[in-house]
């Protein structure tokens, strides 16, 4: 499969935590700037891109979160360990000694520590382990530290990204691969039938902050969300429990926690996948939301509404999966809708 992975790879990579997203925008300008008619950034941080359509009285918007999960500095001990706290969801026990970048004064990479197993009683042992019991060990003391580093730095994982098979594997795919989708599908997009505003948000992993903001200012009358999904395609799953499968298509969402897709829209995207041979499958997630809902519900009128979702393994730990088609075909599936929205009779 022959996406683009050096460019895949240099978005899943370049760092930006929510709130603090400003070099991984200043990348993405860089590279669609010369695929759009358009290009603005908000207050808030998000880049809004337009490309204008045959007829202007409509407006579709795609949205592709370019924050990704990471920790923010609260605190440095007398020994120069660094204290933090979440920004975004994890789960502790993916923290255990993965190494961190601190953007201070400059980048200084750390490593997450706790108590060693060889000195744990049986009874913490057994506990749970807590975001509280983790610090960041910088292998320096604490004026060495402080002259690098202060309270309010942001944080992100540290972890390039590599090919397993027919699989690209990184810290961020989730959701730096929808960044990289809404990209090519720019680069690949030809004539639309109404103005396509592609926007890159800030802050969805703490509250879908960029999103709200940008789908109130532009009121779209078409949403498309665009982020990943769970794939529990792993062992021990109940066939029920998998929500997606990698490998099995791009995934058509029909609901998450946050929104319920229009049945409209689920309906276009599903006939326009099967009328360009795309491979796709739907997808329920009961758990966890994405920038869908700010693109249904934040324009002044809604929006009809669906999403592009991207089957990803080990999500939210620095290990993210997801597989070449699925990318490609989500590239296909999104470029298919948005070139042929006036193809399908949405008063029904």
């Amino acid at each position: 499969m022959s996406i683009n992975i050096s460019l895949l790879k240099n978005i899943c990579e370049t760092p930006g935590a929510p709130g603090f997203e400003k070099r991984v925008r200043d990348f993405i300008i860089n590279e669609v700037e010369p695929l759009v008619d358009e290009l603005e950034v908000d207050n808030l941080g998000n880049i809004i891109t337009i490309k204008r359509g045959k007829d202007s009285s409509k407006r579709a918007m795609v949205a592709a979160h370019m924050d990704e999960i990471g920790f923010i500095v609260t605190h440095i001990d007398d020994n120069g360990f660094v204290r933090f706290h979440t920004l975004g969801g994890f789960d502790p026990k993916t923290l255990t000694a993965q190494r961190v970048i601190i953007h201070g004064r400059e980048d200084v990479v750390g490593v997450m520590g706790t108590k060693p197993i060889h000195v744990m009683s049986p009874e913490e042992r057994n506990k749970v382990a807590k975001i509280t019991d983790y610090f960041i060990d910088l292998g320096r003391s604490k004026e060495e530290v402080e002259k690098l580093v202060s309270v309010g730095d942001p944080i992100t994982r540290q972890r390039e990204l590599i090919e397993m098979g027919e699989c690209v594997n990184c810290k961020s795919i989730d959701n730096r691969v929808s960044v990289f989708i809404l990209i090519e599908s720019l680069r690949k997009l030809k004539d639309v039938p109404y103005d396509v505003y592609g926007v890159f948000t800030v802050q969805e992993e703490v509250g879908l902050r960029g999103a709200n903001v940008a789908a109130h200012a532009i009121n779209p009358d078409f949403g498309f969300g665009l982020d990943t999904t769970i794939a529990f395609d792993l062992p021990g799953a109940q066939p029920h429990e998998m929500v997606t499968k990698l490998g099995e298509g791009t995934a058509i969402k029909i609901m998450d926690a946050s929104a319920i897709s229009d049945y409209r829209m689920v309906e276009f995207m599903k006939k326009t996948a099967d009328k360009n041979e795309i491979k796709w499958q739907p997808e329920i997630l009961t758990a966890g939301g994405t920038d869908t809902a700010s693109l249904q519900q934040r324009g002044k009128d809604g929006a009809i509404s669906g999403a592009v979702s991207i089957p990803t393994r080990h999500l939210h730990q620095v290990i993210e999966m997801a597989h070449k088609s699925d990318i490609q075909g989500s590239i296909d599936l999104l470029t298919a809708c948005l070139e042929s929205l006036d193809q399908y009779g949405w008063s029904h």
